[in-house]
């Protein structure tokens, strides 16, 4: 590594270190060269704007999900399996990196068109992870012989990324709710502030699921 990746990759370290101690609204041009102990100018060099700075930060919680779920796959080979251990690991990183989580999914804030041409569009590190999602909730579908039926009256079928959409809400607002309490509350779980309560979320995931791809077949 050349040392002008280098310094982009200590600036990148910088703000994730911010993140994840800190919030995302931490992550400033200023804050972040002092974090890497550079000038403060510096980070003008890589990241023309605040938003350019945080997709790279963002980017890396992408990169790093991705490879969770990618070791998380390896132990199942069914697609319902693998949404599942997927489904897992995504509820346990909301939990575990809360800064960065909160992070990742806010396009709003993140500059995904404006980069220098020679770098990777945050969406290029998103939508791949969404694909796959989508594939598998297509093998899921086909491995049942025909999809569900919805429940509208025209009897439509949605198409598997409309499913993987509403499958992901779901497990994004299992993340959010979890981490806030709301859903502990709601079900009477024995402590509000027990984060390890991995049986509880688990059977919310097995319910998500059931929901969205149909009951397994016994």
């Amino acid at each position: 590594m050349n040392d002008e990746n280098s310094l982009r990759e200590r600036l990148i370290d910088a703000g994730v270190d911010l993140v994840l101690s800190e919030g995302s609204a931490s992550v400033g041009l200023r804050e972040t060269a002092r974090r890497a102990g550079v000038s403060h100018g510096a980070p003008r060099r890589y990241f023309p704007t605040h938003h350019a700075l945080l997709s790279a930060v963002a980017r890396r919680g992408f990169q790093d999900i991705g490879a969770r779920f990618e070791a998380a796959v390896t132990e199942t080979a069914t697609p319902r399996g693998q949404l599942e251990a997927i489904a897992r690991v995504y509820v346990g990183y909301a939990l575990e990196r809360r800064g960065m989580f909160e992070l990742m999914f806010r396009h709003d804030l993140l500059d995904s068109t404006s980069q220098a041409s020679d770098r990777p569009r945050l969406r290029e590190s998103t939508l791949p992870l969404f694909g796959h999602i989508t594939e598998l909730v297509a093998r899921c579908r086909s491995e049942q012989g025909a999809a569900r039926r919805a429940d509208g009256p025209d009897g439509a079928v949605p198409p598997p990324a409309v499913v993987a959409a509403a499958l992901w809400s779901n497990l994004h607002g299992i993340a959010q709710l979890w981490a806030w309490g709301s859903l502990q509350l709601a079900l009477g779980e024995r402590t509000l502030d027990d984060e390890s309560d991995d049986e509880g979320r688990d059977r919310l995931i097995a319910a998500v699921l059931d929901a969205h791809l149909g009951p397994v077949a016994p």
